[in-house]
């Protein structure tokens, strides 16, 4: 079949290579070696009314200054630290897998060919050194870590393989690495990159610990991931209106959260990127209301695989990087058959 005739598969899958665990959250001194969990608990609070009002300039000001006055009960979690010990434990895994250029699922057989050619190209002519570099260098620069990174004097990294007592990755100073940076080389990011090199190509089955120390000061509060509150009506009628994650009772962070953060990688959607962005169809950044990669700009996941699979339009090699990101991280790319 020519590529002229040829179409985008309605079924096309790709299984994620990072499998990640929730990061769990616990707490010690410097000077100890027991760790305890972090618990989540719940606070009731008489704050203020300081949302923006709907009408502020309402005709009756008695009743907006009655608005404005109330106060502003509310109930939400909090984890903090014992108030004697200043040290934030977080520990999660990673499993790498094997990145062949293949689909999980894909109904189009001349379709898998073509992409086949290009996903294997990619790794015959490029390797996955450059990503691999890159989510390593992400996972020792603590992105991960969100707030608690920013809250932190100093956080210590380390990495180890399961089941080996020998460190890969020894007290790393994770905040040595500026976080909107990939051009660092040194010895613990390459060890690093290396390990997930070979479980990406296939030549080892990678398992590795990660754990972070943060000292971030006596009985202070910490930050594991927030859960969604589909009710907001339930949480203005006495319920919580913050609930943090918690596993078996101890406070965590979303694999999904950990997972963002490493995939943060993508600094080719302009030219001279300010900032990385998370390895996104779209370059969707919800909390900035945009997204980057707009297919009016054809820079979209979409546009360019198509045009690289089905046109042979080969892509440059930094949007070749982005498209392959995009496939690691996993999916369904598929065609609705509907305009």
């Amino acid at each position: 079949m020519s590529k002229d005739k040829m179409t985008t598969a309605t079924v096309l899958a790709f299984e994620r290579c990072f499998d990640i665990s929730d990061a769990v959250f616990s707490q010690k001194n410097d000077d100890i070696t027991s760790e305890l969990p972090v618990k989540v608990t719940e606070k009731s609070l008489r704050g203020t009314i300081s949302n923006r009002l709907k009408n502020p300039l309402s005709p009756d000001p008695t009743k907006l200054d009655a608005e404005i006055q109330k106060p502003n009960l509310q109930k939400v979690d909090i984890a903090a630290l014992n108030c004697d010990l200043d040290v934030l434990v977080v520990k999660w895994s990673c499993k790498v897998l094997p990145f062949t250029g293949n689909s999980s699922a894909c109904n189009n057989i001349e379709y898998q060919k073509a992409f086949l050619k290009v996903t294997q190209g990619y790794i015959e002519n490029q390797g996955l050194q450059v990503l691999a570099k890159r989510f390593a260098i992400n996972i020792l620069n603590g992105r991960w870590l969100w707030r608690n990174r920013l809250a932190a004097e100093n956080i210590s990294i380390s990495i180890t393989r399961k089941d080996d007592k020998k460190t890969l990755v020894k007290s790393c100073d994770a905040k040595q690495y500026q976080l909107n940076s990939f051009d660092y080389d040194d010895e613990d990011i390459n060890k690093l990159a290396v390990l997930i090199e070979a479980g990406l190509t296939g030549k080892e089955f990678v398992i590795f610990n990660v754990e972070a120390k943060l000292k971030m000061g006596l009985g202070q509060e910490v930050y594991p991931s927030q859960e969604l509150v589909m009710d907001e009506d339930k949480a203005k009628n006495g319920n919580k209106s913050k609930i943090l994650y918690q596993k078996n009772d101890q406070a965590a962070m979303h694999s999904q959260k950990v997972s963002n953060a490493i995939r943060t990688i993508d600094t080719w959607y302009e030219k001279n990127a300010q900032f990385p962005i998370a390895i996104e169809t779209y370059g969707s950044v919800t909390a900035m209301g945009h997204a980057f990669r707009q297919p009016k700009q054809k820079i979209d996941f979409y546009t360019l695989f198509d045009n690289w699979v089905l046109k042979g339009e080969q892509p440059s090699l930094e949007q070749q990087h982005y498209v392959i990101a995009v496939l690691i991280r996993g999916g369904v790319f598929g065609a609705s058959g509907k305009e």
